[in-house]
């Protein structure tokens, strides 16, 4: 995966839009230790998740859960759907659309970025 910043690494926090109240069981939850992700009870839960997800969104099909962040989701789908030197349509409304951009351009990527700002739609 290709390296959009050199934060380090550390405690991470909730990073979603915001600012928003997390509720104190979820802080609570957050705060167990994490299984091990190549044991028999992150199997089991995963088995658990995949066999009861598709009445969550509705469907008779598999549903696929991609095993990255956000970025692994974003690369998989530039490089899975597009050629360098392609070019791409993009919204410039903040943070994550600049990280996008970047990233379309260390791909080889052509982005034309539209200029905008997160208050308003594209």
């Amino acid at each position: 995966m290709l390296k959009l910043n050199s934060h380090p690494a550390g405690r991470h926090f909730l990073q979603i839009p915001g600012p928003t109240n997390v509720p104190d069981r979820v802080l609570r939850a957050i705060d167990h230790p994490t299984i091990d992700h190549r044991g028999p009870e992150f199997q089991q839960l995963g088995l658990k998740v995949l066999s009861q997800i598709r009445q969550i969104f509705q469907t008779r099909h598999p549903v696929v859960i991609y095993p990255a962040s956000g970025t692994g989701a974003w690369e998989a789908a530039l490089v899975n759907t597009l050629s360098p030197g392609d070019r791409v349509l993009m919204v410039e409304t903040g943070h994550f659309a600049t990280l996008w951009k970047r990233l379309a351009e260390r791909l080889g990527l052509s982005p034309e970025f539209l200029p905008g700002d997160w208050r308003h739609g594209a």
